[in-house]
């Protein structure tokens, strides 16, 4: 009795990972959970877009038909209504969440992958090489954005991939610095000094003691980046810098229907909606594990 009853005392006192603890703060959390169903139920449409275009709507997003420009939703069999040469706008709509999410996610995940990288050796070796790197970093930050993004895009073309390195190749700053005043923190921490008594090596401190650590941070980063690249992308789109027709985009989309606002309203509303709603989903989503990975919330 008295050696089940230490064994229960034990278990009662065992504490919980703070990962775990920050899953069921996230799960419990309604708002972040119907945020994440909404993005994630949108991915998957996005990815399959193809198909259900081509398989269940039997539709071509980019044909035209003269007959039918403008008809609102729910008319002639459109149910987002047409465009203005008659392309329906809901095979578009399917298409342009694939192009835009996709620019979004692997845009920040280029981004991201380079600002964590060069962000981790500069905190955790310091000296020439952050002096290098932060160099670089102040070189970059120095050159406006827009006349970067002008230069490369004008070189690469108008295209997905074209925006996804352009935004790859000049929006690693921000993270890079995050990542590196992180590092600074973490390399100072007993368990980091302990591994380099044993004779452990900076690979293996970086990313078996130090990545870990990072990765709340990096999973925050990654969701605001890709909610920010939607919106650049649509700005971009505006200053006719962004993705070009007749590929698809949220922002070309939204950029083209706002000079036929009163023959057909549906052109813009309907995009809007798709950018803001997705947007704030990964805002809430990002707020979300923020709040979730912080020891002072946890329950």
């Amino acid at each position: 009795m008295t050696r089940l009853k230490k064994k229960s005392l034990h278990q009662d006192i065992v504490s919980e990972s703070l990962t775990r603890k920050a899953l069921r703060s996230i799960w419990r959390d309604k708002l972040t959970m119907i945020a994440l169903i909404f993005v994630l139920t949108l991915s998957v449409v996005a990815l399959f877009a193809p198909f259900i275009t081509d398989t269940i709507m039997r539709v071509d997003p980019n044909e035209p038909t003269t007959a039918d420009k403008f008809t609102p939703p729910l008319q002639k069999g459109y149910a987002l209504g047409a465009d203005d040469i008659g392309r329906d706008q809901l095979a578009r709509l399917l298409h342009a969440s694939g192009v835009s999410m996709g620019i979004g996610f692997f845009g920040t995940a280029l981004s991201l992958s380079i600002g964590l990288v060069l962000g981790m050796a500069s905190g955790y070796f310091g000296g020439g090489v952050d002096d290098f790197m932060n160099w670089i970093v102040t070189t970059i930050d120095s050159i406006p954005s827009l006349f970067l993004l002008i230069l490369i895009s004008s070189v690469l073309s108008y295209s997905a991939e074209s925006l996804i390195i352009t935004v790859g190749l000049i929006g690693w700053t921000g993270t890079y610095r995050l990542i590196r005043g992180q590092t600074f923190s973490l390399r100072a921490k007993e368990y980091v000094i302990a591994a380099q008594a044993l004779g452990a090596n900076p690979r293996r401190i970086i990313f078996q003691h130090i990545l870990p650590n990072l990765i709340s941070v990096t999973v925050i980063s990654l969701m605001l980046g890709i909610a920010g690249l939607i919106l650049a992308e649509s700005a971009l789109s505006y200053l006719g810098l962004g993705v070009q027709p007749p590929q698809a985009t949220w922002g070309n989309m939204l950029t083209k229907s706002i000079q036929f606002f009163r023959l057909g309203p549906h052109l813009i509303i309907f995009p809007i909606l798709l950018i803001s709603t997705t947007v704030l989903c990964f805002y809430i989503i990002g707020d979300g594990i923020r709040d979730a990975f912080d020891p002072t919330l946890q329950k």
